[in-house]
């Protein structure tokens, strides 16, 4: 009988004790969980930096996704963007939002539609040019080659289509 594949001597696995077949897939969900937990804790300071501490991580992401291309954007139309999967999150962050005038509403029919106001809008360009001067800054300094992000970025959004199956499939068991 063989032995099972461990990772390597290099590799940071904190699971390894859920598959000792893919344990490079181990090795990604332990980067992702601490990447995940940094980019949070970021975003909220960041926005905060602005003089909105009072958001949460998911309202700075609909802010931000409300306030792409200056088109009004449905709740639905939020979360197809954001892979959220409960709504009513999104519904929830959208009124805390258009509480603080971040976000007004406009109704089409039966359709409520959301557009950033000139206050989220200036939220955005405050939390960009903090962006720019605490992160884009640091990047550039780091070196890293600008196709390897991308290639990166574009895995990760391979990895959330397999995980977003893997998670229909065990919704099914």
């Amino acid at each position: 009988m063989s032995e099972p594949e461990t990772a390597s001597s290099s590799s940071i696995v904190s699971s390894d004790h859920l598959s000792h077949k893919a344990s490079e897939l181990s090795e990604f969900e332990y980067g992702l969980m601490v990447s995940s937990n940094a980019f949070n804790r970021w975003v909220v300071r960041c926005m905060n930096a602005t003089g909105f501490g009072e958001l949460s991580t998911l309202e700075v992401l609909v802010l931000n996704s409300v306030n792409h291309r200056q088109r009004a954007k449905r709740a639905n139309d939020l979360c197809l963007v954001l892979n959220i999967e409960d709504s009513h999150t999104v519904t929830y962050a959208l009124k805390k939002l258009v509480g603080f005038n971040l976000v007004a509403v406009e109704k089409r029919g039966k359709e409520s539609f959301y557009l950033s106001t000139e206050r989220g809008r200036d939220a955005c360009r405050q939390y960009g040019r903090i962006r720019e001067a605490c992160l884009i800054e640091s990047f550039e300094q780091l070196g890293l080659d600008r196709e390897e992000i991308h290639r990166a970025a574009g895995l990760l959004r391979t990895l959330s289509g397999l995980y977003d199956q893997a998670a229909r499939a065990a919704a099914t068991l």
